[in-house]
């Protein structure tokens, strides 16, 4: 795809300088030509990466992977403070305060419920009516925020570790992993997902005393908030663990389905595009990309033809850009200066 964006630029760059130095081949709608040039360019763009530019990037994720720990480590707290105040409103297998309230709180945060501990007054339910609407939001926002640049950093990883012996560059490897990157997005979840599931198999096999295919069963039904409630953790130590490995799998489950589904939404609309792109033209097709009916097809009418049959834009998007343009074109010669943007500013 980068290297189509770049023949792109390049075409319409052309077809720009020539009818620039060609007053009479001038036409009204020549004036969107300049619009392509600012495709985005992923080679230029990694290719100019500095390492001040990667620290900053890498200090910004980092910023934001605090807030949501920060965020994440406040909700535990205040929920757990808060069952740990109506502890003796809660029925169930119960083991120390402090663990239980952190544990019902992730618990109910996680959608897993059990139905080992489960409240039993008015005040009880209406605490967990409250955060469980409250954690589905931290997860669904916040928590898959965090859990995606966590994936982002692996990928990159991943195909280190794919081409250990190479001696590849590493800015090819950021070129490979944004070529292809839901799917190494896909591996990684599925790497992680597969040792969070053998993790926690064998901790229930060993702290709780279940066998292989019982813990098994466990941890399938916590990773997709099933919940069952036949098997889970009853101990101290298997509660605390739970406080942590249930909030890690459930996104992780939730990473690898979402992830499932763009992978495949992408090689659909892949297909669709080399379809577009392979299609032979016919003299109905030029007759629907000439859009200022002058019997000739410019590049911009072209690429402005083909965006809209892959589905990336529309009519309604293309008029609100042509409208926008004549606001800007106030001399109205069909391009863009800087005397028109000052005189612009000037009216506005």
């Amino acid at each position: 795809m980068a290297d189509k964006e770049k023949l792109l630029v390049e075409t319409l760059d052309s077809c720009r300088k020539s009818i620039r130095y060609n007053s009479l081949t001038k036409r009204r709608f020549n004036r969107s030509i300049s619009a392509p040039e600012g495709v985005y360019n992923r080679d230029q763009d990694h290719t100019n990466l500095s390492p001040r530019n990667q620290t900053c990037s890498m200090s910004a994720n980092t910023l934001k992977f605090r807030v949501v720990i920060i965020i994440l480590l406040a909700y535990v707290g205040v929920g757990a403070f808060s069952f740990y105040l109506v502890q003796d409103e809660i029925k169930g297998q119960k083991t120390n305060g402090i663990i239980d309230s952190i544990y019902l709180c992730v618990v109910t945060m996680t959608t897993v419920g059990y139905g080992d501990l489960v409240p039993k007054s008015t005040t009880s339910k209406i605490l967990a009516c409250v955060f469980v609407l409250m954690g589905m939001g931290l997860v669904a926002f916040f928590l898959s925020q965090a859990a995606d640049k966590v994936v982002e950093t692996q990928e990159i990883y991943l195909v280190k570790a794919m081409h250990l012996h190479d001696h590849r560059n590493p800015v090819d490897m950021i070129r490979e992993v944004e070529g292809d990157r839901l799917k190494y997005k896909l591996y990684v979840v599925l790497l992680m997902l597969i040792i969070v599931a053998v993790v926690g198999t064998i901790f229930l096999h060993m702290k709780e005393g279940y066998d292989l295919f019982d813990s098994l069963y466990c941890v399938c039904a916590t990773m997709t908030t099933l919940g069952y409630g036949d098997y889970s953790f009853s101990t101290p130590e298997g509660r605390v663990f739970a406080a942590f490995w249930i909030v890690i799998s459930t996104i992780c489950m939730a990473q690898f389905f979402c992830t499932l589904v763009e992978l495949h939404t992408e090689t659909r609309m892949k297909s669709l595009v080399k379809l577009v792109l392979t299609r032979k033209l016919t003299v109905s097709d030029l007759e629907a990309a000439d859009l200022d009916n002058d019997k000739v097809v410019s590049a911009a009418e072209f690429v402005i033809y083909k965006l809209k049959e892959m589905g990336k834009i529309c009519d309604e998007d293309v008029a609100m850009v042509m409208e926008w343009f004549e606001v800007l074109d106030v001399d109205c010669s069909g391009t863009l200066t800087k005397d028109d943007l000052i005189k612009s500013e000037r009216r506005a």
